[in-house]
């Protein structure tokens, strides 16, 4: 009887309760879920070359944010089943950072607060989608606190980026110094891509290097300038090394203290929304705003499509609460 007991439990198991974490189903179920996986990229790519879009609380709207969490936290131990979840992910985010490259940056430029106005009110009517997760748990003052904490780490990203940053710096004449900088970027980008809140953009811009970067993507800078790519190099390999572990750290950390961490979480999220109409790049804007004058009509417009963006993103997740 001992015996079978014993065989009863299998080695995932055991694993599972020695690092809190639990097994996830990653399959698709159907074409849907699959195009839904593509659009949860999208807003990934966007996130790394919009201010304040957050992709993991797209992946929370869509119910595949603890997903996300397990595959790339799993993706060398379990790397097929990993990389077939991720596999629509990663062509979804090549898209959405080639829009943001190729049409939302130009757009940025001629319509800022307009265009921002929009993501700002795409990822306020999906906020509920956060506080869903914390239906049937109680607010304990302990857990009001991790909100407020949560709201204000963002704030806090923007604001320093606003008041410290130095402005744009040199990626020439760079010594060891900086390219162990860039590896541990890349690891901070890497976080702001699972936590919910954060912004890849603003913090690069923290740093001065937001500008520099977005400049040297072009044929022109790379035959000047083939250092480039240890840059580049750096960054990534600092980015994957940074998902898979503090993804893994952070899967860990829902399965055991899921409530606390969703708190946390959903101030993340409220405080990235807030921190779109204040940023670096806003600030331009507002600067800009002060020296030829206010544009009513470009504000009236930003209103409009806030309004247009709470509604829609609202709607969908009215629609995957009834699906699920």
């Amino acid at each position: 009887m001992e015996g079978k007991k014993r065989e009863k439990t299998p080695p995932v198991a055991e694993e599972k309760e020695r690092d809190g974490s639990s097994e996830i189903d990653l399959k698709y179920k159907n074409g849907r879920e699959v195009g839904k996986g593509g659009l949860l990229g999208v807003f990934i790519g966007l996130a790394i070359i919009v201010p304040g879009v957050s992709g993991s609380a797209v992946a929370i709207i869509f119910r595949l944010y603890e997903k996300l969490l397990y595959a790339f936290g799993n993706l060398l131990r379990r790397f097929g089943k990993c990389v077939r979840f991720l596999i629509p992910i990663a062509i979804g985010a090549v898209v959405g950072v080639a829009c943001g490259f190729f049409s939302v940056r130009l757009l940025l430029k001629i319509l800022p607060f307009a265009i921002v106005s929009l993501f700002a009110g795409l990822m306020i009517g999906a906020f509920p989608a956060v506080t869903d997760q914390l239906k049937g748990e109680r607010a304990t003052p302990q857990r009001k606190v991790l909100f407020a904490v949560g709201f204000l780490i963002p704030v806090a990203v923007a604001l320093l980026s606003v008041i410290l940053s130095e402005g744009a710096r040199t990626l020439e004449n760079l010594n060891v110094g900086h390219y162990i900088l860039f590896l541990l970027l890349g690891y901070a980008v890497a976080i702001t891509q699972v936590v919910p809140g954060l912004s890849a953009t603003a913090l690069l811009m923290l740093f001065g290097y937001f500008a520099p970067l977005m400049s040297s993507v072009s044929l022109t800078f790379w035959k000047q300038s083939p250092g480039i790519f240890a840059v580049y190099g750096c960054l990534v390999v600092g980015f994957l090394v940074g998902l898979l572990t503090f993804s893994r750290f952070l899967s860990g950390l829902i399965g055991r203290r899921r409530a606390p961490t969703f708190y946390t979480v959903a101030g993340l999220s409220l405080g990235s929304a807030v921190t779109m109409f204040f940023n670096p790049d806003m600030a331009e804007v507002y600067r800009g705003w002060g020296q030829s004058g206010f544009p009513v009509w470009e504000f009236l417009l930003g209103i409009a499509l806030f309004a247009g963006g709470v509604f829609a993103s609202y709607r969908l997740v009215q629609i995957e609460r009834k699906k699920s």
